[in-house]
């Protein structure tokens, strides 16, 4: 599966965020053999649950599949940049590459306030790419929030 492809998955995920009252990011984890193992959407709301974002439940869920906490080999695709929490996950899940699509201007923890998957005092780097539908991912966050202001 491609970051595209995969990121149209996670869009998905958003909207039903956003259709239950949570702010619209969805997330996907793919695997080395390109087959998802665990798919997140924000719960915060839902779930009166601050940990639940959706990097974090795709997260889980991937480990749960895997049997394992280690996702090495696997991609976490999301559509927006993520915090400090979900970036420190991504770590220590031992994921191999993020890709998100639009920037965190706020609260990103990948570039834009702090970059936490790259700091080489950690023991694990994932590659990281940004940007794959960017404008896609922003218009859903845009949205929410104007009706919710």
């Amino acid at each position: 599966m491609n970051d595209t492809a995969a990121m149209l998955q996670a869009l998905a995920l958003a909207l039903s965020a956003a259709e239950d009252g949570d702010v619209p990011v969805g997330a996907i984890v793919v695997d080395a053999d390109g087959l998802v193992i665990g798919t997140g959407r924000n719960t915060r709301e839902r779930e009166a649950d601050p940990t639940g974002h959706a990097e974090i439940v795709a997260l889980r869920e991937a480990a749960a599949a895997r049997g394992e906490w280690r996702l090495e080999g696997c991609t976490l695709v999301v559509t927006l940049e993520p915090c400090t929490m979900c970036a420190g996950a991504v770590v220590a899940a031992r994921v191999s590459r993020l890709v998100f699509g639009t920037f965190d201007e706020k609260a990103g923890a990948v570039g834009s306030l702090w970059d936490v998957v790259r700091d080489r005092r950690l023991n694990h780097r994932p590659e990281v790419v940004s940007g794959v539908l960017a404008d896609e991912s922003a218009a859903l966050l845009r949205d929410f929030f104007q009706t919710h202001r």
